[in-house]
């Protein structure tokens, strides 16, 4: 690594500048151990202890040190969101707007998987790629099925079937043996593949393919196939990128985890593994969790994160004492004793009964009030944290946040595959530097709006005509404006999309149809950081009081709250609670990693809520299940609220 940057990039006489510019502050051996360590790691990083701010850092050293021209660091997360957190951090200094050049790349695992794997694989067949989206691809399929009458028999045989329709929306392939095999969602072959109805299976999952209408999945299992029949392309993957650095590795399912050992598993690759284990609430599914039955030659075996040496980040600066040993209490998957160096704060149980279920959100508005200064209130409003949003099929309540919000409705800020917010990620790509791929995505993002109203679709980017007046020309101008065009406001957003449905004709030589099925898709949306619509401002003659907002706690991950509230749901069982399992296995005070499936699911969810706030953390339950835990909460040094009593 000597000859990739410079030996002195961890110095202390090199960090504690930068640090300073980046108004970090590193009291802990735990944080230099990690900005100084060259060689392979995993990192257990406990909520709110810095991790992002330690890897902003180290990578602007990096960045600073670096020598090769043509050799980089690979920075890797599992989404968007935790990519884009990094590139911002990156963009702060001279030093680390360096990595968001050539050599390096900086991107989620499944950018990675696609732009040096799975995207060569299918340009070398001929194939080009009109859109990899789960939910595209349930639409393709279906409406080929119903259309084809290549696929009759295969049609009338899925109608016998419970699952039929999902068989197909979502068959993906695997690489088996060397060979890419179309499946079911389980990851197995939903008919003998000798049969006609088998057959029809495969063929239709190959009509799509030569199509370029791809599912996440189907892009790992091309790559594994790619990689399968060149091995070699793992070796220069790791050549190219001597460091990489995987963020949010909690989350990583064991499919790209398998990939990734597959290309970075030689020795001679520095591998470091950042993550906190106890924060992973997504589990595996069978995209996920179906596993290859070849290892390449070169290939590490696949390693569970974190391992058992690993690093360790245990102190939070978010939070104090009280939060941090409730929330050590609850670490489920790698037990870890979090120290709190942040506010003290108040950890609360707020008891209601069937007829105070309304009030339990005011109530703690108010209580938030009282606790936590109003300025930072009102840049950090409360926040109401549920595991379920809405109420199911049985009459048990509370149920969800609904219940406990009654005019409560989930509106998403950002909607999965509408235009304008692939329209700000291109923004902030070209903004990095990457305008190849800000107007790959930009249009790609167009022809996937076009393919919903218009019988053919729109051609590669590529073979437009770049003369001002032509169609080409007028489509590579509304581009441009769409990457340079400020994004807020409603109206001007809708001059935009009316130049493009005005182009989409033009270009495809055909009319618009079904113009409405667009809307959803051009609609603008604010942007903002909250995940979901504010109540109505409390009535409460408090003028303090500061309107809470509400969401899941799988949304909240990674943020950081004044004041956190979590609200009593029912499990997905339907039986049980996940607050009233969490107060039976605190005052039992048992192993959290020892206890049965349904408490180790509450525990996770109730551990990732309860580590968001800096002041103040809440609780609500029913006050007949927590009457046995209230004498063990308040010997925690918990307060007691019964709502009734207010």
């Amino acid at each position: 690594m000597t000859l990739l940057y410079a030996p002195d990039a961890f110095i202390k006489d090199k960090v504690h500048p930068l640090a300073q510019q980046l108004g970090l502050d590193l009291p802990d051996q735990e944080q230099w151990d990690f900005i100084q360590s060259a060689e392979s790691l995993d990192l257990q990083a406990a909520p709110g202890s810095g991790k992002t701010s330690l890897i902003g850092l180290k990578l602007a050293l990096l960045g600073q040190a670096w020598t090769s021209p043509t050799r980089g660091v690979c920075v890797l997360s599992h989404t968007n969101t935790a990519k884009d957190e990094i590139t911002h951090r990156l963009t702060a200094t001279p030093a680390g707007r360096r990595l968001l050049q050539y050599p390096h790349f900086i991107g989620t695992i499944q950018a990675f998987t696609n732009t040096f794997l799975a995207l060569p694989a299918l340009r070398a067949r001929g194939i080009e790629v009109q859109t990899v989206d789960d939910h595209i691809y349930a639409d393709e399929a279906l409406r080929l099925l119903e259309r084809h009458p290549r696929f009759r028999k295969l049609n009338a045989a899925l109608g016998h079937r419970t699952n039929g329709p999902a068989l197909v929306a979502e068959a993906r392939y695997v690489c088996d043996a060397g060979k890419l095999i179309a499946t079911g969602p389980n990851g197995s072959p939903p008919f003998k593949a000798s049969s006609d109805s088998g057959q029809q299976f495969a063929s239709l999952k190959e009509a799509l393919t030569e199509r370029g209408v791809f599912r996440y999945h189907d892009m790992f299992a091309i790559a594994e196939h790619h990689l399968f029949r060149h091995p070699q392309l793992a070796l220069a993957a790791a050549h190219r990128f001597p460091f990489v650095l995987l963020d949010e590795m909690q989350d990583t399912s064991s499919l790209q985890q398998r990939l990734l050992d597959n290309v970075f598993g030689p020795q001679g690759t520095v591998v470091q593994r950042v993550g906190d284990v106890n924060q992973r609430i997504f589990a595996d599914t069978p995209d996920a969790a179906q596993s290859s039955s070849f290892p390449l030659p070169h290939a590490a075996q696949s390693s569970s994160f974190p391992l058992p040496h690993a690093a360790q980040l245990p102190v939070s600066r978010r939070f104090g004492s009280r939060i941090a040993a409730l929330a050590s209490d609850l670490t489920v998957h790698r037990r870890q004793r979090i120290d709190g160096a942040g506010n003290d704060g108040i950890v609360a149980l707020l008891l209601f009964d069937d007829n105070t279920v309304t009030q339990v959100v005011p109530t703690f508005e108010r209580m938030a009030a009282t606790t936590v200064p109003r300025q930072l209130l009102l840049d950090n409003p409360p926040r109401v944290l549920g595991a379920r949003l809405r109420r199911g099929s049985t009459n048990a309540l509370p149920q969800s946040v609904s219940c406990y919000v009654p005019d409560f409705t989930a509106t998403p800020t950002q909607v999965t595959g509408s235009l304008i917010t692939a329209t700000r990620t291109a923004q902030a790509l070209r903004q990095s530097g990457d305008n190849h791929a800000a107007i790959t995505l930009l249009w790609n993002a167009i022809r996937d709006v076009a393919r919903l109203a218009t019988p053919s679709g729109l051609p590669p980017l590529r073979r437009l005509d770049r003369a001002p007046g032509t169609t080409g020309g007028r489509s590579r101008l509304l581009l441009h404006d769409l990457l340079t065009n400020p994004l807020d406001s409603h109206v001007e957003w809708a001059v935009l999309t009316a130049r493009l449905l005005r182009l989409l004709p033009d270009l495809t030589q055909s009319p618009l149809k079904g113009v409405a099925r667009l809307a959803d898709l051009l609609a603008h949306i604010p942007y903002a950081a909250q995940t979901a619509p504010v109540p109505e401002a409390s009535t409460d003659a408090d003028q303090s009081v500061v309107a809470s907002v509400a969401g899941s706690i799988q949304s909240a991950k990674g943020e950081t709250h004044t004041a956190t509230l979590i609200l009593e749901c029912l499990e997905r069982s339907g039986k049980k609670y996940d607050v009233q399992e969490v107060l039976g296995l605190l005052s039992r005070q048992q192993d959290a990693g020892k206890c049965s499936v349904t408490v180790q699911r509450a525990a996770q969810l109730v551990f990732v809520g309860a580590t968001r706030p800096t002041h103040l953390l809440a609780l609500a339950a029913h006050r007949t299940r927590a009457e046995p835990y209230i004498e063990a909460m308040a010997a925690r040094g918990w307060s007691v609220h019964d709502i009734h009593l207010l």
